[in-house]
């Protein structure tokens, strides 16, 4: 499939890009934990459907050593043993942040109370930047037709 639109061919789309790329540094090279990173990353992107972003953070998460067992369960985290408490504090965040326009769903206090919790100020921080940059990545790539299948661990880093 090619995509609808190309992000880097584009003058205003490329700019965009680059400065989102480097938005997202911020939260990288937070010292929020790097697992969790990409757990967060990939479930926004399983509920906003984003196949480029599902398959890199995946792929990625994997060759950082992440189980086959993890990845598989992120999907289903509530029903799901594998995960930390700060871990599913995070899943929460992420899946409350990511659904906003559902009816009746906002971050609730109980899970803004596990997120402060298991994080610091500044862990929190980049949970929220974070949450916010995957989900800018999946609209953009969703709304540009990018799919998933063909990226390489690291190709992008």
């Amino acid at each position: 499939m090619e995509p609808r639109f190309s992000l880097f061919a584009n003058d205003i789309a490329s700019k965009f890009v680059k400065r989102l790329i480097t938005a997202g540094r911020v939260a990288e090279d937070s010292e929020l934990p790097k697992a969790t990173q990409e757990l967060v990353k990939i479930l926004a992107s399983q509920i906003n459907g984003c196949g480029l972003c599902l398959d890199m953070h995946t792929k990625d998460a994997a060759h950082a050593g992440e189980t086959p067992v993890r990845l598989a369960m992120v999907a289903a985290w509530r029903e799901s043993t594998v995960f930390t408490e700060a871990e599913r504090a995070a899943l929460a965040l992420t899946e409350e942040g990511t659904r906003l326009s559902d009816p009746h769903n906002r971050v609730t206090d109980e899970t803004w109370a596990l997120v402060r919790k298991h994080y610091d100020e500044n862990q929190i921080g980049a949970l929220i930047s974070l949450i916010a940059n995957i989900n800018a990545w999946n609209r953009l790539n969703v709304l540009a037709g990018n799919v998933g299948g063909d990226y390489m661990p690291g190709q992008w880093s």
